[in-house]
């Protein structure tokens, strides 16, 4: 009997004005589910490619986007393009999340992070910790805007099921 193995990856990048660009790719594959017993490497193997295969096309498309929007942008306002942060974020001034010159979460926003944590079964205070970190380096008092959006867009996608709440707190789907 084939067990099914959903792979998911998001990623959201910083634009001029506090604008955002965010991608997702979420797979279903079916696998033998002998893999388990006899080829746990295999299984590995196949996790992995599809881990990959899903951080490629969420690359690709926030590269193709990010560079038609890029374009337009800097003929409008005649700007100089986005300069990536330390922290993967980009935004007009150069600067990404809390610590380089960004602005913080608001408190509205964490205050809906908070309201989806408690949807998520199996998700709680440490928890979410480990995802901050795994996701933003830092923890959860010490995210940006930018960052809390980023989390609050995974945390839809764990309650909605697009999103493997494990692989995400492994860091695998971040």
């Amino acid at each position: 009997m084939p067990m099914k193995l959903n792979v998911g990856v998001c990623r959201k990048i910083g634009q001029p004005d506090y604008g955002s660009l965010g991608a997702t790719c979420n797979v279903e594959v079916e696998l033998a589910s002998s893999l388990l017993q006899d080829d746990l490497e295999g299984f590995h193997r196949q996790v992995r490619t599809a881990y990959d295969a899903c951080r490629q096309a969420v690359s690709d498309e926030l590269a193709r986007n990010q560079s038609a929007d890029a374009g337009t942008t800097r003929a409008q306002t005649n700007t100089q393009p986005p300069v990536e942060s330390t922290t993967g974020h980009q935004n007009g001034n150069g600067h990404g999340g809390n610590g380089n010159g960004g602005r913080g979460a608001s408190e509205k926003q964490v205050a809906y992070i908070k309201q989806l944590v408690r949807q998520i079964k199996g998700l709680g205070v440490r928890r979410l910790e480990t995802l901050a970190q795994n996701m933003f380096g830092k923890p959860l008092p010490a995210l940006s805007s930018l960052d809390a959006s980023g989390m609050i867009d995974c945390l839809k996608g764990i309650k909605a099921g697009e999103i493997d709440l494990q692989a995400a707190l492994s860091g695998a789907a971040t």
